[in-house]
């Protein structure tokens, strides 16, 4: 029996996960702003414990942490889940919509991952998984702000993956494609206030297809959720586990990418050492 820690518990992926991990008799420790309706939901589930917290709130994050391992002894597995999407131009942004972007995407993660690390320390234990997406790996047309939530993510798992392994602690940053999710969704979608006309033909062209395919997306849900569970059991997890064939699909064209820049530009690359 595991106990899991899941951020953004209250919908989306993090709801799918929350039953998965139940229905496979794990304990769940299912946090999110306003845990009323998991509170009713699992009212009568002793293996499940709700907890309200904003992520960006680090002392919340430390008291929810706490809490878990009081009421369940230990935290085997952090899902990093909760944060939201920015649809924008990198220039249409505006400097609130980035801080807020970050304040959930990067700092949440990390107020998480600190209050919830030193447990798995003390344990010698534990697995780490950061939602990411395709778009931490590809950049795409009007989620620059967003993918670089996303990229930061990536980077901060890579370097986590180094310094915990001595310790018994597993970190693995995932990369969904486009999920069937209520993403694209008002609730989980921003969009920037600020349009610029120039950027109809990029940008605004990725407005109308989010629109387009909202709810028609290829990826399941559910099997990202039973994913997750197969990447807990896994003895050795890899640093990333991209999931949707879209992911693939993009993974392979931008490595693609990158090594024939690089065969293109190798000659000044290396001629710039002493």
């Amino acid at each position: 029996m595991r106990t899991w820690f899941i951020t953004g518990a209250g919908r989306g992926f993090g709801a799918l996960i929350v039953e998965e991990a139940l229905s496979r008799g794990d304990n769940v420790v299912a946090t999110t702003r306003d845990p009323s309706e998991l509170i009713a939901r699992y009212a009568d589930q002793p293996r499940l414990l709700a907890l309200p917290l904003d992520v960006t709130d680090e002392q919340q994050a430390h008291a929810a942490a706490a809490e878990a391992v009081r009421r369940f002894g230990r935290i085997d597995v952090l899902v990093n889940n909760a944060g939201y999407g920015l649809l924008s131009a990198v220039e249409e942004a505006s400097a609130d919509e980035i801080v807020n972007q970050y304040r959930t995407n990067v700092f949440g993660v990390l107020a998480v991952t600190r209050a919830v690390l030193p447990h798995m320390r003390r344990q010698r234990s534990g697995h780490v998984m950061n939602i990411s997406s395709i778009g931490g790996y590809s950049a795409y047309q009007g989620w620059g702000v967003y993918g670089s939530t996303k990229f930061a993510i990536e980077g901060i798992t890579e370097a986590m993956a180094m310094e915990l392994k001595p310790l018994g602690i597993h970190a693995t940053v995932v990369e969904p494609g486009f999920f069937r999710t209520d993403f694209l969704d008002e609730r989980s979608l921003h969009r920037s206030a600020n349009v610029i006309e120039d950027y109809d033909e990029t940008v605004g062209a990725m407005r109308r297809l989010a629109t387009d395919v909202n709810h028609a997306q290829p990826g399941n849900p559910a099997m990202l959720a039973r994913a997750l569970m197969v990447l807990a059991d896994a003895e050795h997890p890899p640093v990333r586990l991209p999931l949707g064939s879209d992911t693939v699909a993009r993974i392979e064209a931008k490595n693609r990418f990158v090594t024939e820049e690089l065969a293109q530009w190798r000659e000044l690359a290396l001629s710039t050492d002493f």
